[in-house]
């Protein structure tokens, strides 16, 4: 795997901006599981962190490259901010970038597949969130989204962490008036029910003993409830790297990676 640091000027955020990048690496007489040498574009995950971490992240606390080595994925690792990935009432447009701007710039400086069978998008905690985003606001771009720990729900964390009130306003606005809202996953995901979306396979877990894990369980029921279906395992954990780390590593066994004929 080849690992790139990019820095570019975002257009949508209107600041330089960092993304840490893996791209398959084939060597001469050596083609991937999924073909990629032939097919000269590689599927990409977009892999997203939680609040209180960078794009530096999933490089430094799991084996994401190894992992991601096995299968000829790209990983597309951005910084997010403390955004949780919308168009802030206040702050960067964050929801443009990482849902319009950052695939095309990406595809524009590397060898990575714009269909949507190819495209997938996963993360943790706040990245869960924007991951989960992702794939019911843009059921047409992406095959596959996961959740790890996912914060999927604001308004609960908000009720864990009342100290998050001013930082939640500057994000969301009135949080009196998210019930319903463009960020609501709920709500979108009823809307997307209702219209029979054709919506991305969808993976979600966390860990029992985490204070967020009932957003998980929450989510997930609400999904089934609405006819959605989504996978997934759940295991004893907490908030924390170790249980990602082995997550993660599910996720990319899960992600439905066409298999491509290899010539012999």
């Amino acid at each position: 795997m080849a690992f790139l640091e990019c820095r570019f000027f975002s257009e949508s955020l209107q600041k330089s901006v960092s993304v840490q990048v893996l791209l398959p690496q084939q060597t001469s007489g050596q083609i991937g599981l999924t073909g990629v040498a032939d097919a000269g574009e590689a599927p990409v995950l977009y892999l997203f962190h939680g609040l209180s971490d960078d794009e530096s992240i999933w490089m430094r606390r799991t084996s994401i490259e190894r992992y991601a080595a096995q299968y000829g994925l790209a990983v597309v690792m951005p910084d997010g901010g403390r955004s949780f990935y919308t168009d802030m009432f206040h702050g960067g447009r964050y929801w443009t970038y990482i849902s319009e701007e950052l695939p095309r710039v990406m595809r524009s400086f590397f060898r990575i597949s714009d269909r949507r069978e190819d495209t997938f998008a996963a993360g943790l905690s706040m990245g869960g969130y924007g991951a989960m985003k992702l794939a019911l606001h843009c059921p047409e771009k992406f095959a596959a989204a996961a959740s790890l720990s996912g914060a999927l729900s604001p308004e609960h964390l908000l009720g864990l962490r009342p100290s998050l009130t001013n930082e939640f306003y500057n994000i969301f606005g009135d949080m009196r008036e998210f019930k319903g809202s463009f960020n609501d996953l709920f709500a979108q995901a009823e809307r997307c029910a209702a219209e029979k979306k054709d919506l991305p396979e969808l993976f979600l877990t966390g860990g029992t003993d985490d204070s967020l894990y009932c957003e998980t369980v929450n989510f997930r029921n609400h999904l089934r409830q609405l006819g959605i279906k989504c996978a997934g395992e759940d295991c004893p954990g907490r908030h924390e790297w170790g249980l990602w780390d082995r997550k993660i590593e599910d996720v990319l066994r899960w992600l439905p990676l066409r298999k491509k004929s290899i010539p012999q």
